[in-house]
């Protein structure tokens, strides 16, 4: 019996042993499972496999349930006091690198080299500080969900991808 509906060819889906084993793993209980881990966790695709939308839907529920684990483990280590002013300075780092210039928030990618393109990060980043700022509209999964075209010499990839991963991370500590 199959973990996840499968999508019937040609439709691509995630690999089904990709995902078991991943799957497997967090039912094991490993302890080295992070929900960084599972944010970012990737599959190869191809023709049947798992439907992606379910498996999806069922790692951000794990994410949820490893996330909450860590808040606990936070405040058992920093007491409530201690884990809130953390996350309230990274909320603030956050804030501070997407209120810059547009153009300017985050450094670009190496020379010849493909990045985020630049106006989509930056329309994001106002969406970042407008639900930082004036309370907008902000969900988890439009973090999650959230892509941008290849640009060449574009923002640094790994540094908008670390930005976007604090921000869940409060996300999920404001839960």
């Amino acid at each position: 019996m199959s973990t996840f509906p499968l999508v019937t060819s040609p439709v691509r889906g995630y690999n089904v042993a990709a995902v078991d084993e991943f799957i497997a793993r967090a039912q094991a209980g490993d302890s080295s499972l992070k929900s960084s881990d599972i944010r970012w966790v990737s599959f190869p695709i191809n023709k049947g496999g798992y439907s992606v939308a379910d498996v999806d839907a069922a790692l951000e529920r794990l994410e949820d349930t490893v996330a909450d684990h860590e808040r606990r483990e936070l405040v058992n280590t920093l007491g409530v006091d201690g884990a809130t002013a953390e996350a309230r300075a990274t909320a603030q780092d956050v804030l501070n690198r997407v209120a810059r210039a547009p153009r300017k928030r985050f450094r670009s990618a190496p020379l010849f080299t493909y990045g985020y393109h630049r106006e989509d990060v930056d329309k994001f980043a106002d969406v970042i500080r407008a639900f930082y700022n004036d309370g907008g509209s902000l969900s988890r999964t439009d973090v999650r969900a959230v892509s941008f075209r290849p640009q060449l010499g574009g923002y640094d990839e790994a540094q908008v991808d670390f930005v976007l991963d604090e921000l869940q991370r409060v996300m999920l500590a404001a839960k």
